[in-house]
């Protein structure tokens, strides 16, 4: 079926006649020696370019960029549509952007950095660096008392470091507003406090009631906020100054960081959704933050997440210089979670590695993708994703947040179809 739906697709695109000519790659191989390898098919490509123009001239998307590598050499890269729709300033391949949930994977990557070096145990308890975690409780109902507290009991499994990095933690809230509890950690979590860096949100976490044991299920969350406030206590620098020394700046990872002030965003995207007439408008953007948590916050552009990607892609090391290890990406990539990924969502056959999605199942996944790949996305309409069996990498980023008029960013996963499609 998605073989099916991915040809209709290339068909239809292909009706608009764009050339699918590659902009200007900027982005140097995994590592040297590397043979060019063949590139997407020419009719892949102009489906891409044609779908992307398309999406933009259409208002579903103010604009989009893409990048795709093969057997670690990249082969094309497209941009369309606007950076900014007011002043007519168009989307490049490298405009940055807001790349909000993509944070997690680099955060995760900083933390299997300092497990490799010794200083942080997957199994340690979270409470040996945040000691105000060591009276954890787990709530007992998800319905509200009377006086509007929840019923709990002293959680009987210790969190661990490895229940932040698998989503199984228990800290919530959750992708869906399922519950009062839910909606309780929604409201009281960690975006919401007026003012705070992260040590002062993350010790706020740890005051609200698990929404289950530890290890218990997979749960969309705080989880790598807290990871990013441990290996803030491990290093004592912060979670930026870590992200940028160990990371970023080795990685060549020039225009990545933390949000800045208001007066230094011209060049970013504008981030847009849609009214209830379907127009686009300007986002109103409420997770804007001016602090660095470990789970959202970073921007970025498809340069610079391709160089990380890769990084990934050729067992922890991108040009020479080495983050992580091959043995440290292989249990970052296996099925920590078998399943239950995204299901609040109806997505079935994702699993979870350490700090990532991996695909469990691909006959199950409504997400063009292969068994064994490891993606993540954003919030406003980014994605990555590894597949090590065709040897497929890519970075896609748009800057439209989903609203009750628009639904999910699927723009990205046809980009993405439509890659799959020209191997």
């Amino acid at each position: 079926m998605k073989k099916k739906f991915l040809t209709i697709l290339a068909a239809t695109a292909l009706i608009c006649g764009c050339s699918g000519q590659s902009n200007e790659l900027d982005v140097a191989p995994a590592r040297a020696g590397l043979a060019p390898p063949e590139n997407l098919a020419w009719w892949s490509r102009a489906a891409i370019d044609a779908y992307m123009r398309y999406s933009a001239w259409s208002g579903s998307h103010s604009g989009s960029i893409a990048l795709f590598a093969r057997d670690g050499v990249p082969i094309y890269s497209n941009a369309a549509g606007w950076k900014d729709i007011a002043s007519g300033q168009p989307m490049t391949v490298d405009t940055p952007v807001r790349i909000a949930s993509m944070t997690k994977p680099i955060t995760a990557v900083a933390a299997m950095m300092l497990v490799q070096e010794g200083k942080l145990g997957l199994d340690d308890p979270v409470a040996d660096y945040l000691p105000e975690f060591a009276a954890l409780r787990v709530a007992t109902s998800h319905s509200s008392q009377a006086d509007g507290s929840f019923s709990s009991l002293p959680a009987s499994t210790v969190l661990t470091v490895r229940h932040l990095l698998t989503f199984s933690s228990g800290i919530g809230p959750g992708r869906g507003k399922d519950s009062a509890l839910v909606n309780h950690w929604d409201r009281n979590g960690i975006y919401d406090p007026p003012a705070g860096e992260l040590g002062d949100r993350v010790t706020l976490l740890a005051q609200l009631p698990l929404l289950e044991e530890p290890g218990t299920r997979w749960r969309y969350g705080f989880s790598l906020d807290v990871l990013a406030r441990i290996i803030e206590v491990i290093s004592d620098d912060t979670i930026s100054v870590f992200m940028q020394a160990r990371i970023l700046q080795p990685l060549g990872m020039k225009d990545t960081r933390y949000l800045p002030p208001p007066s230094d965003r011209d060049t970013f995207a504008t981030v847009y959704t849609q009214n209830s007439n379907g127009e686009l408008i300007n986002a109103p953007l409420p997770y804007d933050t001016d602090w660095t948590p470990g789970g959202s916050g970073l921007v970025s552009t498809v340069s610079d997440y391709m160089r990380f990607a890769l990084m990934l892609w050729n067992g922890g090391e991108y040009q020479g210089v080495r983050i992580l290890q091959q043995e440290t990406v292989d249990n970052m990539r296996r099925l920590h979670v078998e399943g239950g990924v995204l299901a609040d969502e109806d997505i079935e056959g994702l699993g979870w590695g350490l700090g990532m999605a991996v695909v469990a199942d691909e006959n199950a996944t409504i997400i063009p993708d292969r068994t064994g790949d490891f993606w993540w996305s954003g919030y406003y309409g980014t994605t990555f994703f590894v597949s090590p069996e065709t040897g497929l990498v890519g970075v896609i980023m748009s800057q439209n947040e989903p609203s009750e008029f628009s639904g999910l960013p699927v723009e990205i996963f046809i980009v993405q179809g439509l890659a799959f499609a020209g191997l």
